[in-house]
Protein backbone atom coordinates (compact mmCIF):
# COMPACT_ATOMS: atom_id res chain seq x y z
CA UNK A 1 0.00 0.00 0.00
CA UNK A 2 1.49 3.39 -0.98
CA UNK A 3 2.13 6.00 1.67
CA UNK A 4 -0.44 8.77 2.10
CA UNK A 5 1.19 11.91 0.66
CA UNK A 6 -1.56 14.50 1.04
CA UNK A 7 -0.74 17.41 3.34
CA UNK A 8 -2.62 20.54 4.32
CA UNK A 9 -1.63 23.95 5.55
CA UNK A 10 -4.23 25.17 8.07
CA UNK A 11 -2.65 28.63 8.20
CA UNK A 12 -3.33 29.21 4.51
CA UNK A 13 -6.51 30.08 2.60
CA UNK A 14 -8.82 27.17 1.75
CA UNK A 15 -8.91 27.60 -2.03
CA UNK A 16 -11.55 24.89 -2.46
CA UNK A 17 -13.93 26.86 -0.24
CA UNK A 18 -13.09 30.07 -2.12
CA UNK A 19 -13.85 28.44 -5.49
CA UNK A 20 -17.14 26.93 -4.29
CA UNK A 21 -18.39 30.13 -2.68
CA UNK A 22 -17.30 32.18 -5.70
CA UNK A 23 -19.21 29.83 -8.02
CA UNK A 24 -22.42 29.99 -5.99
CA UNK A 25 -22.30 33.74 -5.34
CA UNK A 26 -21.51 34.51 -8.97
CA UNK A 27 -24.65 32.67 -10.06
CA UNK A 28 -26.84 34.07 -7.28
CA UNK A 29 -25.61 37.65 -7.72
CA UNK A 30 -24.59 37.59 -11.38
CA UNK A 31 -27.82 36.39 -12.96
CA UNK A 32 -29.97 39.18 -11.52
CA UNK A 33 -27.28 41.78 -12.27
CA UNK A 34 -27.06 40.70 -15.91
CA UNK A 35 -30.87 40.67 -16.20
CA UNK A 36 -31.30 44.12 -14.67
CA UNK A 37 -28.48 45.67 -16.70
CA UNK A 38 -29.83 44.16 -19.92
CA UNK A 39 -33.00 46.24 -19.61
CA UNK A 40 -30.98 49.40 -20.14
CA UNK A 41 -29.34 48.19 -23.36
CA UNK A 42 -31.68 48.57 -26.35
CA UNK A 43 -29.22 47.11 -28.90
CA UNK A 44 -29.52 43.45 -27.79
CA UNK A 45 -31.52 42.27 -30.80
CA UNK A 46 -29.75 39.01 -31.68
CA UNK A 47 -28.84 36.06 -29.50
CA UNK A 48 -25.14 36.64 -30.17
CA UNK A 49 -25.37 40.20 -28.84
CA UNK A 50 -27.20 38.93 -25.75
CA UNK A 51 -24.61 36.22 -25.14
CA UNK A 52 -21.68 38.61 -25.53
CA UNK A 53 -23.34 41.09 -23.18
CA UNK A 54 -23.91 38.39 -20.55
CA UNK A 55 -20.29 37.22 -20.85
CA UNK A 56 -18.91 40.76 -20.48
CA UNK A 57 -21.06 41.63 -17.46
CA UNK A 58 -20.68 38.16 -15.95
CA UNK A 59 -16.89 38.37 -16.17
CA UNK A 60 -16.88 41.61 -14.19
CA UNK A 61 -19.24 40.13 -11.58
CA UNK A 62 -17.07 37.00 -11.36
CA UNK A 63 -13.78 38.83 -10.81
CA UNK A 64 -15.28 41.16 -8.19
CA UNK A 65 -16.86 38.19 -6.40
CA UNK A 66 -13.69 36.07 -6.56
CA UNK A 67 -11.45 38.80 -5.19
CA UNK A 68 -13.96 39.65 -2.45
CA UNK A 69 -14.35 36.03 -1.35
CA UNK A 70 -10.59 35.49 -1.37
CA UNK A 71 -9.96 38.59 0.74
CA UNK A 72 -12.70 37.52 3.15
CA UNK A 73 -11.21 34.03 3.44
CA UNK A 74 -7.71 35.41 3.99
CA UNK A 75 -8.94 37.84 6.66
CA UNK A 76 -11.04 35.30 8.57
CA UNK A 77 -8.88 32.22 7.85
CA UNK A 78 -11.83 30.16 6.53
Amino acid sequence: MPEHIETTSPEDVDYGWVMQVTFVLTIVVGAPVVAVLSFGVPALETWMERVLFAIRVGAVVWIITAVSVFLYARRTQV
